[in-house]
């Protein structure tokens, strides 16, 4: 099917692709490797518009040395060094600057389908330094803008007396997503952008040093749980991004029934391989949503526009959001 003309198949019709494609988007957007922030048309960045109403303005990111420990077990935060070539001069660079490490955006190259390959059908080959092919720098050079809604999983949970519990790395169901959202009366369109507050990152970032690194130890994170549910529903709402303050987006490890366990050996039954590898969906990791969601929970309006710029490093993996959100 040739998509072009902007209707899109259902999930269900995805699943019925003949050959590698089942289950994937390869081909149907008019720009083949952007994936779906495809999804916002200019119509719908225009409307997106309508969500900036008082001209106030949050960023999204954490400090580039804020999970430092953090749950990974190679990223470390960057060395950041100031230098002058003359008393009037100040310079400075970072070394072992992980673009993963704090508050990011994954790329499509992040991942590749144990099952398929990469994204589009891209050869492994093309996936190396120096190769552009599904580079972070196809969304630096047009931006992923558009209408975002915050869904507050922590204040959901929170009002109905079962507050989530981090300790555990409890998974998310579906369920609970729309739950959220139905108690919100938010109503999701295609192109937004979805952001997942689950409280996650506040509750690490208050622990002690050795309590993170507990944490990290446990390889137990909160996060949305495995299901083919899950990853046909952010397609068939057509959603541009996913984000969450969260480690993975997903829960770590993953479910036990997770129906990835197969299809997704090497990532042991995560789903990112069924989110960026097959539908082109980029993921957001370790968002910082707590001011956001505090003042929309006050206001009781949960959507903004967004601006995501990654930086613009040709053939990148994944980058820090540089995510900003007016309301």
């Amino acid at each position: 099917m040739n998509s072009t003309d902007g209707i899109y198949p259902g999930f269900d019709a995805l699943l019925q692709r003949e050959g590698r494609l089942a289950g994937t988007s390869w081909g149907l957007f008019p720009h083949p490797t952007r994936g779906t922030p495809s999804f916002v048309t200019p119509e719908v960045l225009l409307n997106a518009r309508e969500c900036i109403r008082t001209g106030t303005v949050f960023g999204l990111d954490y400090p580039a040395d804020a999970f430092h420990p953090g749950m990974s077990l190679k990223r470390g935060a960057p060395k950041h060094t100031i230098y002058s070539s003359h008393p009037a001069h100040r310079d400075d660079f970072l070394d072992g600057y992980y673009l993963q490490g704090s508050s990011q955006v994954d790329g499509l190259r992040h991942r590749r389908a144990d099952d398929v390959g990469f994204y589009n059908g891209t050869p492994d080959h093309r996936v190396v330094e120096g190769t552009p092919d599904l580079g972070i720098q196809e969304w630096a050079d047009e931006p992923i803008v558009g209408r975002a809604v915050l869904v507050d999983l922590d204040g959901y949970r929170a009002a109905c007396g079962t507050p989530i519990d981090h300790a555990a790395g409890e998974p998310l169901g579906l369920d609970l997503i729309q739950a959220a959202l139905e108690a919100q009366e938010v109503t999701l369109h295609q192109g937004d952008i979805l952001l997942l507050h689950t409280g996650w990152c506040e509750w690490f970032l208050d622990l002690p040093t050795a309590g993170k690194r507990q944490v990290r130890d446990s390889r137990k994170a909160t996060g949305i749980a495995q299901s083919q549910e899950f990853v046909a529903w952010a397609w068939d709402q057509r959603l541009a991004l996913l984000a969450a303050d969260n480690f993975a987006l997903e829960c770590l490890p993953a479910v036990p029934d997770s129906p990835y366990r197969g299809s997704a050996p090497n990532d042991n039954g995560m789903m990112h391989q069924q989110l960026l590898a097959k539908l082109g969906m980029p993921l957001g990791e370790l968002w910082r949503l707590g001011p956001l969601a505090r003042h929309m929970r006050s206001a009781g309006r949960w959507d903004a526009f967004i601006s995501i710029k990654p930086l613009n490093i040709t053939g990148g993996t994944g980058s820090p959001a540089n995510a900003t959100a007016m309301l």
